[in-house]
C-alpha cells in the first residue's frame, strides 16, 4: 500500500460503504467519508470501534449530497481514489420515473467532474447487476459484463433503469471528457450477508417478507446473491489492480438460488425464526394474470425470465478474487442479522 493513501468513500453510512470503510481502515488506509448529515458520524464511529478498529483517527467526514455541489471539492482534495457508493435516497416509489433517474445520473456525473478536477486517479462506482443482465433471457449462455440491460424493456423497475442510465452516463463521461481519470464499476447482484449494525440493504426485504409470513406462497424466482464482505473486497481490489481500469465487474457468489430453495433452507437451518415461512410455490400463471394489472407483478414476471446463469469469472481472473462464503452461508448470516437487530417488521 502507498503510504497513508487517502480514499474517499461516498455515502459512508450505507450497508456496503460501512463494510468498505471497515476493510480500508483494517488495511491501513486513511479514509474520508461523505455523509448527508454530520451527526450520523457518531453511530458509524461507534460501530467501527465495536468491530475492533483502533485507527479511528484515520477516519474523517465531510457533509455532502449527490444533488448539490457543496463540499465535494473539499471532500476529494488530496484523495487518490474515490469509491462512489452513495445512491439517491427514495423512501417511496416516485410517481415520475425521472425523479429517480435524474438524481442518479446527475449524482455520478457530479462525482466524476469533481474527481477529475481534483486529480483523483481512479473512481470505483457501485453499479448494479440491474445494469447488466435484467433483459438477458437466454439461459443457454452465461451473462457477462459485456451485457447491458435494455432500459425500454417492459417490467423493468425504475431503480434498475436509473442504475443502468447512471452507469452509461458515467462511461460516456469518461470517454468524452474524463481526461486521465480512470473508472471501474462493480455490478452487484442482491447484496446480503452479515450486518455490522441494524443498517442493512434493500435485498433484506425478501428475507424479511419470508420470515414475517407476508408471503403466503413463494414465487419460483431464481436469484443471484453476493456477500457484502465480497462487495467491499471487490471495490478495494478494483481500486488497486492496474488492469481493472476501464472495466466492469459482476459481483456474485457462485451459482444461483431460488426463493423456494431459500425458504427450505431457512426452515431447515433456522427453524426457530422460520415458523411463518411457507414453502408452497406460487404458480407462475398467477403472476402472469397479475402482470396484466400490477406493476409489482410485471416486475416479478421479468425476474422469472432473467437468465441467472451469471459469470463471476472476470472478477476471479483480473482481480484475483474468490467468494468469502457459499451463498447459503450468506443467506443465513443475513437472517441472523435480522434476528440480532430486531429487523423482522410485519407488513
Amino acid at each position: 500500500m502507498e503510504d497513508k493513501t487517502t480514499v474517499l468513500v461516498t455515502g459512508g453510512t450505507g450497508f456496503v460503504a460501512r463494510q468498505i470503510i471497515l476493510q480500508l481502515l483494517q488495511k491501513g488506509y486513511r479514509v474520508r467519508a461523505t455523509v448527508r448529515k454530520l451527526e450520523s458520524k457518531t453511530g458509524l464511529t461507534s460501530m467501527l470501534v465495536s468491530q475492533g478498529v483502533t485507527a479511528i483517527d484515520q477516519l474523517s467526514f465531510v457533509e455532502a449530497e449527490l444533488t448539490k455541489d457543496d463540499n465535494w471539492q473539499q471532500a476529494m482534495k488530496g484523495c487518490r481514489y474515490v469509491l462512489s457508493v452513495a445512491s439517491p435516497v427514495f423512501f417511496e416509489k416516485p410517481k415520475d420515473e425521472q425523479q429517480a433517474i435524474r438524481p442518479a445520473v446527475e449524482g455520478i456525473l457530479r462525482i466524476l467532474r469533481f474527481a477529475r478536477s481534483e486529480g483523483v486517479r481512479r473512481v470505483v462506482m457501485t453499479s448494479n447487476f440491474g445494469a447488466v443482465g435484467f433483459t438477458q433471457t437466454d439461459k443457454s449462455r452465461e451473462t457477462t459484463e459485456a451485457d447491458w440491460t435494455d432500459t425500454a424493456a417492459k417490467g423493468l423497475s425504475v431503480y434498475e433503469k436509473s442504475k443502468t442510465l447512471a452507469e452509461k452516463a458515467a462511461w460516456d463521461f469518461i470517454r468524452t471528457e474524463g481526461g486521465k481519470l480512470e473508472l471501474v464499476t462493480i455490478n452487484a447482484v442482491a447484496i446480503l450477508g452479515p450486518a455490522l449494525d441494524a443498517h442493512v440493504s434493500g435485498s433484506f426485504h425478501l428475507l424479511q417478507n419470508l420470515l414475517n409470513g407476508s408471503m403466503k406462497a413463494v414465487p419460483n424466482i431464481p436469484l443471484n446473491v453476493v456477500d457484502v464482505r465480497d462487495v467491499a473486497d471487490l471495490h478495494i481490489r478494483a481500486m488497486l489492480v492496474a488492469e481493472a481500469a476501464g472495466e466492469r465487474f459482476i459481483a456474485s457468489a457462485d451459482r444461483q438460488i431460488s426463493l423456494p430453495e431459500i425458504a427450505t433452507l431457512l426452515r431447515a437451518e433456522r427453524p426457530g425464526a422460520s415458523q411463518l415461512v411457507v414453502t408452497r410455490k406460487l404458480p407462475a400463471w398467477i403472476l402472469r394474470v397479475g402482470a396484466l394489472f400490477s406493476t409489482q407483478a410485471r416486475e416479478a414476471m421479468l425476474l422469472l425470465k432473467i437468465s441467472r446463469n451469471v459469470s463471476n469469472q472476470k472478477a476471479r481472473t483480473v482481480l484475483g478474487w474468490s467468494p468469502v462464503a457459499p451463498q447459503e452461508e450468506t443467506v443465513l448470516a443475513s437472517v441472523d442479522a435480522i434476528i440480532k437487530y430486531n429487523l423482522l417488521k410485519t407488513e
